[in-house]
């Protein structure tokens, strides 16, 4: 069964952020007061503030940890309009004492003119290389080409999107090119498409927009590509005005074929699911590891699971209040064994307007 543990996170100012490292053992959070805390699971499965320090002059959106295979490293990005990358050195305290970790900046990206509103890192396979998005419409795409020397970041692309770009994932797969989709929070109705799909091209060696989502116009607040497991297409969650889950299928397209224009279509887009039992805003999606459950977050305060079958017909499966409790007079089926002890990558909600923050 759920078990909800509260953090008294101890942020002077609102969460805007929570990112789980890759084994689920450590935690993030940044804050509009301009610090990111770093928080350790002990023993007895209580959380721990292990650092905190200032990472911004301004409020921190977004926190991310790269690949464990890296090192622990995190980055963040900020209104301040600057993006940084922060490596821990552990010191180890000989008194018996709790270690206490030093959390140090390796490079602060500043090519951005406007607040970076998200920022990932890519998936293992693809090195050490990270996306960030502004809201200014600009997507960049840096690597470190020498993984011991986090201090040397190189600009490797740089994508313009008119439009505000408010969110950004990887898509995991090793078996299609690499692959970003971008949300939009983009106010002007006129806009078109919020979600925009981008593949790198290895012979021009740019990114190119292969399609733009005109079913999701809504402003679209977070976004999240399923992990594949053998999947020969790709799942796409969007978080807007309701739950968007987004299947895109392949073409059988020639890749190398020089007649294949940007125009041609590449996938089948198809909306698996629109779901809109929040009755409000939503602001976080979030996969398990196996891309089989989605769990989404609002301004209803609830947290819900949605689970599809092998046809891709998704249902709700659970809903949970904020301190994980079942909401009363839910008639959604209680959470199985199976499904409840799935682990999930992130399950952190953004604090938006209207929204209580976590304290």
């Amino acid at each position: 069964m759920f078990v909800a543990r509260s953090i008294h996170a101890d942020h002077k100012d609102l969460i805007h952020d929570v990112a789980y490292d890759f084994y689920g053992r450590r935690l993030a959070t940044c804050s509009s007061d301009q610090s990111v805390k770093i928080w350790d699971v002990g023993e007895d499965g209580q959380w721990h503030c292990t650092a905190s320090w200032k990472t911004h002059s301004g409020s921190v959106w977004k926190v991310t940890w790269a690949h464990p295979e890296f090192g622990q490293v995190i980055a963040t990005c900020s209104f301040d309009r600057t993006a940084a990358v922060w490596e821990e050195l552990v010191i180890d305290n000989s008194g018996g004492e709790r270690s206490q970790s030093h959390w140090v900046k390796r490079t602060s990206l500043v090519d951005s003119r406007t607040s970076v509103t998200d920022l990932k890192f890519a998936p293992k396979h693809l090195g050490l290389q990270l996306a960030t998005c502004s809201s200014d419409g600009i997507i960049r795409i840096y690597e470190a080409p020498d993984v011991m020397n986090l201090s040397q970041w190189s600009l490797q692309n740089e994508i313009s999107s008119k439009l505000s770009c408010s969110c950004l994932t990887w898509s995991p797969s090793r078996v299609h090119p690499p692959m970003i989709a971008v949300g939009s929070d983009d106010a002007n109705p006129s806009a078109g498409g919020k979600i925009l799909i981008y593949e790198y091209n290895d012979n021009t060696r740019r990114w190119v927009k292969v399609e733009s989502i005109m079913t999701v116009t809504d402003r679209v607040h977070d976004i999240a590509f399923a992990p594949n497991l053998g999947r020969s297409y790709h799942l796409l969650a969007a978080a807007a005005k309701d739950v968007r889950i987004i299947s895109l299928k392949p073409l059988n397209i020639d890749q190398t074929s020089t007649a294949v224009q940007t125009s041609v279509p590449k996938f089948e887009i198809r909306q698996v699911g629109q779901f809109d039992d929040h009755n409000s805003q939503v602001w976080r999606v979030s996969w398990n590891i196996t891309g089989t459950i989605l769990a989404s977050s609002g301004d209803d305060g609830c947290i819900r699971l949605w689970k599809g079958n092998y046809l891709d017909n998704w249902k709700l499966v659970s809903t949970l209040q904020g301190d994980g409790s079942a909401v009363t007079g839910d008639k959604s089926p209680a959470p199985s064994s199976s499904i409840s002890s799935t682990p999930y990558y992130k399950l952190g909600q953004i604090t938006g307007p209207g929204q209580v923050p976590w304290h």
